[in-house]
């Protein structure tokens, strides 16, 4: 094998490896993030040179491409397209970038409110597909909802000395951030960071009436919350109640045994035999506690196991429980396929972790990390718009059929595209090679945006 000596050269052309930002900037500016901030006064910094809107949206940009280490913008300062594609004046250095962010997270929480509130907004301006979740009822007729599944993911920064950094359920040090996705596709509506120790519930009704807020901002469709047994609380399901949504939200059984159900399941609930030696009862029952404001259902699903599925006997026999509070008229069985789909939050977990390198995140400073939290989570969002965007026509090169682009192969695929960029008689071109593969689906998002 005999590979070909190139002779090395460095061409005086403006080239890029990250074109995707043009995508970025025009969904940026659809929202009012620059104009909010220009008017936003921080003390210590009242008339800077690197504007507030210069540093969050230049962070923005780190953030797209997988970077959020405040060090990581030091070479983009230098870089016309990185400054075009956002619409930058000046792009800041990486002390200017830590140290405003320090800045804005300490004196106050109104660059999250604002990122957030503009990222739910954003949604709402590009109409974004959002899938329901469907049940048939009784009477034959057929019900959705938007999910909106709430859900606590730890993070391990453990080996660092970060505030805020304690251990998690996971039994790993770092933090315990609280996430709200909406809809199938799990675009991100709220999120707050909390220490590693603290406890899923503690502030959590709280979050749920400000995700409720966010989400209504996004869509005017009915909502299904869907929280597990950690968020088991009565001040949950009266915020629910109170707010007019529905819920599915997993019974934490505390002290309750496995017996006492089996007694109720097989007195009141419906049995379906699905093998020899598994016993699957299904029921209903209307709950009440006179501190909710109506009573509620609540179902259970009861498991009993005489027998391995490879034929192994079981001297004793083996009670599985699950139990759920409802206001769901469905089946009981619907309401347990709903609850089952809460789990693909998860993945939305993973890419906000792995995909945009937010696990270990990047300040000592807790506010400053939850600051960069909720820009993470506008990041993804934009990510996410741009890959369900390119699901509408099939002129990617990916042929699988999917539901959902995942963030990374959003990254890879339409942010990471090389390009030249080319100035003349006033105007600012892109040139994509012959043979880029994904360059039709670029274009069609690109002018959909541009409309």
């Amino acid at each position: 094998m005999n590979p070909v000596r190139f002779q090395l050269d460095q061409s005086v052309e403006l080239l890029t490896a990250h074109s995707g930002l043009a995508l970025i900037g025009l969904l940026l500016s659809h929202t009012r993030i620059a104009k909010r901030l220009i008017r936003y006064s921080l003390p210590g910094a009242p008339h800077p040179t690197v504007t507030h809107p210069d540093v969050l949206l230049a962070y923005l940009g780190l953030l797209c491409q997988g970077k959020s280490d405040f060090d990581q913008i030091e070479p983009f300062r230098e870089d016309r397209f990185f400054a075009k594609s956002l619409g930058l004046k000046h792009i800041p250095s990486s002390p200017t970038l830590r140290q405003r962010l320090d800045l804005a997270a300490s004196h106050s929480y109104d660059w999250q409110t604002i990122l957030l509130e503009e990222s739910a907004d954003l949604l709402r301006a590009l109409n974004v597909p959002l899938t329901p979740v469907q049940v048939s009822l009784p009477e034959g007729k057929t019900m959705s909802w938007l999910p909106l599944d709430l859900d606590v993911s730890p993070f391990d920064n453990s080996n660092t000395r970060k505030e805020g950094v304690s251990l998690t359920y996971k039994k790993v040090d770092g933090y315990a951030p609280f996430f709200a996705y909406l809809g199938q596709e799990g675009y991100g509506v709220n999120v707050s960071l909390r220490e590693g120790s603290m406890h899923v519930q503690k502030e959590a009704a709280a979050f749920l009436s400000h995700s409720l807020d966010y989400a209504r901002r996004i869509t005017d469709a009915p909502l299904l919350v869907r929280m597990d047994a950690g968020n088991d609380a009565l001040e949950n399901l009266n915020v629910c109640l109170n707010e007019n949504v529905d819920f599915i939200v997993k019974r934490n059984l505390r002290r309750e045994s496995p017996e006492e159900w089996m007694m109720i399941a097989r007195q009141d609930g419906m049995c379906c035999e699905e093998r020899e030696g598994k016993r699957v009862y299904l029921g209903a029952m209307e709950w009440n506690d006179k501190k909710l404001e109506r009573p509620i259902r609540v179902v259970y699903q009861v498991i009993e196991r005489t027998m391995e599925a490879d034929g192994q006997l079981l001297l004793v026999p083996r009670v599985e429980v699950q139990v759920f509070f409802t206001t769901l008229a469905c089946s009981p069985w619907q309401v347990i396929r709903l609850y089952r789909d809460h789990a693909t939050s998860e993945q939305f977990h993973s890419e906000l972790k792995t995909d945009l390198n937010l696990e270990r995140l990047p300040s000592g400073k807790f506010a400053t990390n939850d600051l960069v939290l909720c820009a993470g989570l506008v990041a993804y969002n934009l990510l996410r718009a741009i890959g369900q965007i390119s699901l509408q026509e099939p002129d990617a090169p990916v042929r699988t059929k999917v539901s959902r682009r995942r963030v990374k192969t959003v990254i890879e695929n339409l942010i990471w595209l090389a390009s030249r960029m080319v100035e003349h008689a006033r105007q600012t071109k892109l040139r994509f090679g012959r043979h880029s593969p994904w360059f039709p689906t670029f274009q069609r998002i690109y002018m959909s945006l541009s409309g």
